[in-house]
């Protein structure tokens, strides 16, 4: 050491060489040796180890505890510097350890030596352990001389001891991470022999049974954590001259004492959990069965993440030669699990599970279980040793870096990303180890403390500034791994379809459909063409295709219909693909990617109008661009589109109806990007075919007053009704409504009353043919059909005709109608006029009359019986089915022909308004109105979701499975749920059919 300034205060020099609390440093590291070594220097050589270690402050801490207990140790470790730098430097990053070095410090001498520590083989960790708990090696089945406390410590501490002849190696950069890996999973193993040897001694006669234990999981693959639960299966057969019955129950205590021994708590704590959870029907399963029952249980029952599990399955304790039998068939079984029925969605249901396991505030910490993770890897290379294992044994690999090797060898993974994910699972699990030898716990959490950051820096040889250099090559291997596992499955695809200049082996055009169909594309065939279609060339184009593509593919298989977001991506980008902006958008703007694979995934209905509304796709970028327009900015928009086409009406309402499917692409989106409830869907729907009913009159009025070369003659409104008039739209509602004029004050002299109506006629029937035109986007059709005398009667009235006919031959029904009417478009006077004339007749003051509400309830009950489609379930209809759409609006309906007089808040024309109202009013309870709102709701989402799914309108939840699943994934239920959509909806509806019956009917 270089020589220190005579009036350097020793806490000065503690600070100097890199301890945090140096005052507590100087203190420690002045209670070592005597004053005399001090003075001298001799001591000096251990400080230079102590300030070599991953975390001087802690490796003195138990350096100093050590020397309070062993006189000797500190001049051990002067003399033998070798031992020092093995020893200090396990404290430099276990506390743990150096509490197990403390209580035993005789196991100091493990590391003694001159020469490299010697990696012990499995025969010899067995024999080491077997011995500790008083079993003979050499026995065929061997039995502890004793089960008490004394036999579980003197287990734990020769673990521990093995635990720090390991750690030693490790730190000090002697042991790959494929040995430490491997011996701890070798450690493990001789650990459970051991415990089974314990458990034998329990029982007077335990060679009854063959008992195996097979690991799994990392135990299996010989890739151990230092700290971690042991995952295994047992497997059992009965020796000659036992009842099979017999030697399973044997086996089974044999098994559990097994397990105990090793979770027990002792004076040295417990060695880990066993964990049993792997086995044919979880823990709801016998805990051990025989070779014949694994066999059948995984022939007939098992599921894809159960033969996910087997691939590392190793026997590692036990009747060796059973478990090779057990690895062996169920070998035969694991290979063939891609061609199973299902596997798509068990493969999605596992993903689901992986991502479902993280905690939130943890996420971006998390070294097992966060986005990009050593699951994330482990899942991925797993699921590809699924796919391409069955027809290449190369791929049977265990461990996760031989097998992620393998998959690159054979072309199934690009060689330089499975390169680069290897070196990122190699430090994120040494990552691991250092946390984990901290205090020997289970954790994969990155601390957040500096101190702890500074140990795990400094523990992976960065010293200059370990705090920094450490988060900045995790959060870039993080980052590298999530962006590696998102294309991980899908750039091998482009290199199977298109003439890349790759020197490396390349997917067979077979092994990418099976690696597509595995993925949940239905026509892989299909998928590939695509997929050539849009990468294949030299442009520019098709190099950003490249770099789009993998990660594209990924969020189609995340889709409810991949196949339908990739053949709609290669849609829009045969569109777009010549515009410069929009790749570029794609590649740069993850979230409009990202929304943009979702939508086409999900949607035809999407897909369609962004096929002819392409450049809708900018506005997928954020939440805020999504959200629905204000009507009177939609309306100012329109009038000026429509007013750049002067005599051209089918030209201005073709722009207005332009206007109208870029908006049905911004409310769609939002709707399936979970931003908008359904009352704020079909309130948007309804505000943008207001607008577009007033921009298509507004061109019919100029075409007709061209054409009869002079001004209307009389005012004119339409009035919604229906859902449009309770802004409950759908998307695919037709336009209900009605038309009135009024002659202009004065017509006399100018026109006559027919003429006024002449022209109104020829207004309506305008209006009616230039929406009816042919065009790309969705229609809007107009009913008239809620009109007096229905289509009996004149299209167009008068003011005057409507208060003539309502005042003398209004029915009941006509009042119900008229709680819809709402003004929509034209002359807003005129409109309000007639709100006020229907107003009569909706809230009549003192209610409607028995009669009325007799004939309403009659109507009711014919329509439920003849307006019903012939075999339509009436469980799943959404609009007249039981339950339905139109019980609740019924019931609210005659709520407000009973109650709206008096009670003015009842006055709205839409259903959850009027429900909530009733409710304020004392007229239902919050139950009911809880109950019929539920169903209104999601009878409501129902058909918007089929209209979206499906590309075309329908009013019953399809009998189709696939649609069906196609339609409850759109809603958020889980691929594999859509059962719970039929059964939700059933449930939901009939809660709301017998308040219906009891409101409505006064059942």
């Amino acid at each position: 050491m270089s020589a220190v300034p005579r009036m350097e205060t020793t806490e000065g020099r503690m600070a100097r060489l890199g301890f945090a609390d140096a005052a507590r440093a100087g203190r420690l590291f002045g209670e070592l040796g005597t004053p005399e070594e001090r003075d001298a220097g001799l001591l000096d050589p251990l400080l230079d180890l102590l300030v070599a270690t991953a975390d001087p402050d802690l490796a003195l801490t138990s350096l100093n505890r050590l020397a309070e207990r062993d006189g000797k140790a500190v001049g051990a470790l002067v003399a033998d510097p070798v031992l020092g730098a093995r020893l200090l430097g396990v404290f430099g990053v276990s506390a743990a350890l150096g509490d197990h070095v403390v209580r035993h410090p005789e196991h100091r001498h493990l590391l003694d030596g001159t020469e490299e520590l010697r990696r012990p083989t499995a025969p010899e960790l067995r024999e080491e352990l077997l011995r500790a708990v008083g079993a003979g090696p050499g026995d065929p089945e061997p039995r502890a001389t004793a089960t008490g406390t004394e036999t579980l410590v003197a287990l734990r501490v020769a673990y521990r001891a093995r635990l720090l002849h390991l750690a030693a190696r490790d730190v000090l950069g002697q042991a790959s991470l494929a040995e430490v890996t491997s011996e701890l999973s070798d450690l493990a193993g001789a650990a459970l022999e051991a415990a089974l040897a314990v458990a034998r001694a329990e029982h007077p006669d335990p060679g009854a049974v063959r008992l195996a234990v097979i690991g799994m999981g990392k135990c299996g693959a010989r890739e151990l954590n230092y700290i971690s639960d042991v995952d295994v299966v047992f497997v059992a057969e009965p020796r000659e001259g036992t009842e099979e019955s017999d030697a399973i129950r044997l086996a089974t205590r044999l098994a559990q004492g097994m397990m105990q021994v090793c979770s027990a708590g002792t004076p040295e704590g417990a060695l880990w959990e066993v964990d049993a959870a792997l086995r044919p029907e979880g823990r709801s399963g016998p805990l051990v069965r025989t070779l014949a029952s694994h066999r059948a249980y995984y022939r007939r029952w098992a599921k894809t993440w159960e033969f996910q599990a087997l691939l590392k399955a190793r026997p590692v304790a036990g009747d060796l030669e059973l478990g090779e039998q057990y690895v062996s068939m169920t070998n035969e079984m694991v290979w063939q699990a891609a061609t199973r029925e299902r596997f798509v969605e068990d493969v999605q249901a596992m993903r689901r599970r992986v991502e479902a396991h993280v905690r939130g505030d943890e996420a971006e910490r998390q070294l097992k279980l966060g986005p990009g993770g050593l699951r994330d890897i482990e899942f991925a290379v797993q699921l590809l040793q699924l796919v391409h294992g069955r027809l290449d044994p190369l791929l049977r690999r265990r461990a996760t870096l031989p097998a992620l090797a393998a998959l690159s060898r054979g072309g199934y993974v690009g060689r330089d990303d499975a390169k680069a994910l290897a070196e990122a699972y190699t430090f994120l699990r040494r990552v691991e180890h250092l946390i984990q030898l901290h205090r020997l716990r289970r954790t994969h959490v990155v601390p957040e403390g500096e101190s702890d950051l500074r140990r795990l820096g400094r523990g992976l040889g960065m010293t200059v500034d370990p705090v920094g250099e450490f988060t900045t090559r995790w959060r870039r291997h993080a980052m590298e791994a999530r962006r590696l596992h998102e294309k991980l499955f899908y750039r091998p695809l482009l290199q199977a379809v298109a003439r890349l200049p790759e020197s490396e082996d390349r997917l067979s055009t077979s092994a990418a459909q099976a690696r597509l169909e595995a993925l949940g594309y239905a026509d892989p065939a299909g998928a590939l063409r695509h997929i050539s279609a849009l990468t294949s060339g030299v442009s520019r184009r098709a190099a950003i295709q490249r770099t789009l593509l993998p990660v594209m593919l990924g969020w189609f298989a995340n889709a409810p219909d991949p196949d339908a977001g990739l053949l709609g991506f290669r849609q829009v980008s045969d569109k777009l693909g010549s515009t410069p902006w929009y790749l570029r958008l794609l590649r740069d703007e993850t979230a409009v990617a990202s929304r943009l694979a979702r939508l086409l995934g999900t949607s035809r209905y999407v897909t369609g109008l962004l096929l002819h509304a392409p450049e809708a796709v900018a506005m997928f970028g954020s939440d805020t661009d999504l959200a629905p327009r204000p009507p009177e900015a939609l309306l100012a928009e329109a009038r000026a589109t429509v007013g750049r086409y002067p005599g051209e009406a089918e030209s201005a309402v073709a722009a207005a109806r332009g206007l109208r499917r870029r908006e049905l692409v911004r409310t769609a989106a939002a709707d399936l990007s979970g931003l908008l409830d359904v009352e704020q869907v079909g309130q948007a729907l309804s505000a943008l075919n207001d607008v577009t009913l007033q921009a298509a009159l507004d061109a019919a009025i100029d075409k007709v007053e061209m054409e009869r070369r002079t001004p209307l003659p009389t005012r004119f409104a339409v009035i919604a009704m229906g859902r449009l008039g309770g802004l409950e739209c759908s998307y695919g509602s037709d336009a209900d409504v009605m038309f009135v004029h009024s002659p202009l004050e004065g017509a006399s002299e100018r026109a006559t009353e027919r003429e006024a109506t002449e022209a109104a006629f020829a207004v309506a029937n305008e209006l009616r043919r230039l929406l009816a035109l042919p065009a790309p986007d969705p229609p809007l059709l107009i009913d008239p059909d809620l009109r007096p005398e229905g289509r009996q009667g004149p299209l167009v009235r008068t003011l005057a005709s409507y208060a003539a006919y309502y005042g003398r031959w209004s029915s009941p029904w006509e009042s119900q109608a008229l709680l819809r009417a709402r003004f929509s478009a034209g002359d807003a006077e005129l409109g309000a006029e007639f709100l006020a004339l229907a107003d009569r007749l909706r809230y009549p003051a003192e209610g409607i009359p028995d009669a009325a509400v007799l004939q309403i309830r009659k109507l009711k009950a014919r329509m439920e019986a003849e307006r019903l489609p012939r075999g339509a379930d009436p469980a799943l209809h959404t609009k007249l089915g039981r339950g339905g759409l139109s019980d609740v609006e019924w019931v609210a309906q005659l709520l407000q022909l009973r109650h709206a007089g008096p009670l003015p808040s009842l006055r709205t024309t839409r259903t959850l308004e009027t429900l909530r109202a009733a409710v304020t009013e004392g007229l239902l309870s919050e139950t009911d109105e809880t109950a019929l709102a539920g169903a209104w709701r999601l009878a409501s989402r129902v058909r918007d979701a089929i209209m979206l799914v499906r590309g075309r309108a329908a009013d019953s939840i399809p009998v189709d499975v696939r649609e069906r699943a196609l339609i409850s994934r759109t809603l958020g239920y889980p691929p594999d749920d859509s059962g719970d959509l039929v059964e939700d909806y059933r449930r939901v509806t009939r809660r709301a059919r017998l308040v219906m019956e009891r409101v409505f009917y006064g059942e």
